[in-house]
């Protein structure tokens, strides 16, 4: 098979949806090896985040000057001829979106949907990004021959806002780099430790700090306990209310701002920490959380919504507005090292369903159910 997919994240994106993107690239390129990958990006980046190998996966830009300076408009239509040229047999849409006119070429469609978190809490985006996204998302949905949910509550969310049958809807989950599944030296760790500065022991958080991701919960929990809170992850204006708040207890020795690591010195930190605190209020999955199994490093996230698909049974669930439960889970943790070994070996076990050969599977045969369709 020919398959192209909407790269623009793959090349651009440096978080969650960039991450996705270039590992189901890579993953399936791998698993996959006798299809051929075709990465339609829209421009230039200066920073290189992905390199195709050019023997199965291939970077397509715009080949005119028109649509070189106009590529958001090639995204959204003039890539379909290229995709014809091509000879590309399914087209996919790794972030909420698909071009017009695949159904006259005859190229099956399939578009992913990671979350709406823009409908379920619409006072962290703008008027107008609500109504952009919300169309893009609906009309993809409705366009595409398949909807792929990286979650249970994300198809839930997908068939309760976008009015989509279910039953056009198939859930694969995520998976995450294989960096997180290694195994470091010594003087690795030792080379992390010394240049972060790290502490003998402490809790890890990752994720953009935004309001959303709620890492002011566990800046509180850490308050009365004996650890440090090391949070990684890009500074938005939510950061200055944590920051204010550690001024204002006299905390700046229990919280720690890492950012700008390469991925093996995050895996490390994964590795090094004895809890990863997760507090969020809503995603569509949660990567972070299944990082931090891989890794062996207890998880505490929060009840309700996708948590509990991501951190499995064994996993600490708390209320997300309760300081005292954070709090107490994590006295229960750091004091208990027999609890902290059976909930890592549990949730290390668990997190095993999120392999990279079955999840390549399950999208490669999913693709072969729509080629095998006769029929849009």
């Amino acid at each position: 098979m020919n398959i192209g997919f909407e790269a623009k994240r793959v090349f651009h994106n440096k978080t969650g949806l960039g991450n996705y993107s270039r590992d189901l690239i890579r993953l399936l390129s791998q698993y996959s090896p006798e299809n051929n990958y075709f990465l339609y990006n829209p421009k230039f980046s200066d920073v290189k985040l992905f390199e195709a190998n050019n023997i199965n996966v291939f970077e397509k830009k715009p080949s005119s000057f028109f649509y070189s300076k106009f590529y958001n408009f090639w995204r959204q239509r003039g890539v379909t001829e290229d995709l014809v040229k091509d000879k590309i047999n399914i087209f996919h849409g790794l972030s909420g979106e698909i071009p017009r006119g695949l159904r006259a070429k005859n190229i099956k469609s399939v578009v992913t949907i990671h979350d709406l978190i823009f409908v379920k809490y619409p006072h962290l985006y703008s008027f107008f990004d609500r109504k952009i996204h919300f169309y893009k998302f609906k009309k993809a949905a409705q366009q595409a021959d398949l909807v792929l949910a990286i979650s249970e509550q994300t198809k839930k969310d997908i068939v309760e806002f976008l009015k989509i049958d279910a039953s056009k809807i198939k859930v694969i989950y995520q998976g995450c780099h294989a960096v997180f599944k290694k195994d470091f030296s010594d003087d690795e760790y030792k080379e992390v430790i010394t240049k972060f500065n790290l502490p003998k022991q402490f809790i890890l958080n990752v994720g953009t700090i935004e309001t959303r991701k709620n890492i002011l919960l566990a800046v509180k929990a850490v308050k009365n306990i004996d650890t440090c809170l090391v949070i990684v992850g890009k500074e938005t204006a939510y950061t200055n209310e944590i920051k204010n708040y550690i001024s204002e207890h006299h905390l700046e020795n229990k919280v720690i701002f890492l950012k700008g690591l390469s991925l093996q010195e995050l895996a490390i930190l994964y590795k090094l920490a004895k809890v990863f605190v997760y507090p969020s209020l809503y995603e569509g999955f949660g990567i972070p959380i299944i990082e931090a199994l891989y890794s062996k490093t207890p998880v505490i996230t929060t009840r309700g919504g996708v948590f509990a698909e991501a951190g499995g049974p064994n996993s600490v669930y708390v209320n997300p507005t309760s300081v005292n439960e954070m709090e107490k889970a994590l006295k229960t943790l750091l004091q208990n090292d027999a609890l902290r070994k059976e909930i890592e070996e549990k949730g290390f076990e668990y997190v095993q369903r999120f392999n990279d050969e079955d999840i390549s599977k399950q999208i490669i045969n999913s693709y072969l159910n729509l080629i095998s369709c006769p029929k849009h």
